[in-house]
């Protein structure tokens, strides 16, 4: 029975450390994921929100461009993709899609919609396209998608998600286990 998996980007299918050497390199600092203890990345960089944003939005293309897919994703995603619709849904902004799109082509990996809505508030594209199940790395975002739309959100494991969740997210510390969670809840469908 084929399912509609609402799937995030960056920092679920791409590595979640993916943004860490160009920080390092901009900010001269010499942080780890595991320094990484809330989403927001200007606590651990000294520069305004303002100087942070704007280096971000100016880095964003390379960073992506060349964001290493995260351990174990292409596996599972290439199973998935004959059994399932993939939709891939991220807070990145519109003007991003070709970016985007060359690479899931130079990864081979294979999407039927990717929506790149350009906030992190991903309920309405969820609703929209009717998900089943949602994969996910920030924690607010997997609450409320859960709530909201009560679907199962599989919370991929980092050092900055690491709050209480509810009954319903699902947090997972690899691709092989959602994989593994994923097949045991298709088989209760």
């Amino acid at each position: 029975m084929k399912k509609r998996f609402g799937i995030d980007i960056d920092g679920t299918v791409t590595c979640p450390s993916a943004i860490i050497p160009y920080i390092n390199k901009e900010f001269n600092v010499n942080i780890t994921l595991d320094d990484v203890k809330q989403y927001d990345l200007t606590h651990v960089v000294d520069c305004s929100e303002e100087e942070f944003a704007d280096w971000f939005m100016k880095s964003e293309p390379i960073i992506y461009a060349a964001s290493p897919l995260a351990k174990g994703a292409k596996e599972v995603l290439k199973k998935w993709e004959t059994m399932h619709e993939l939709i891939f849904i991220s807070a990145r902004g519109p003007h991003l899609l070709e970016i985007t799109k060359e690479w899931f082509l130079k990864n081979a990996l294979q999407f039927n919609h990717i929506d790149l809505l350009g906030t992190h508030n991903k309920i309405e594209a969820a609703k929209n396209f009717q998900v089943d199940i949602f994969f996910e790395d920030k924690h607010d975002n997997a609450v409320m998608l859960h709530e909201e739309c009560h679907i199962p959100v599989i919370l991929f494991d980092t050092p900055y998600n690491r709050e209480p969740i509810p009954n319903g997210v699902i947090r997972v510390n690899s691709w092989s286990e959602a994989n593994a969670w994923v097949d045991n809840w298709l088989k209760q469908q």
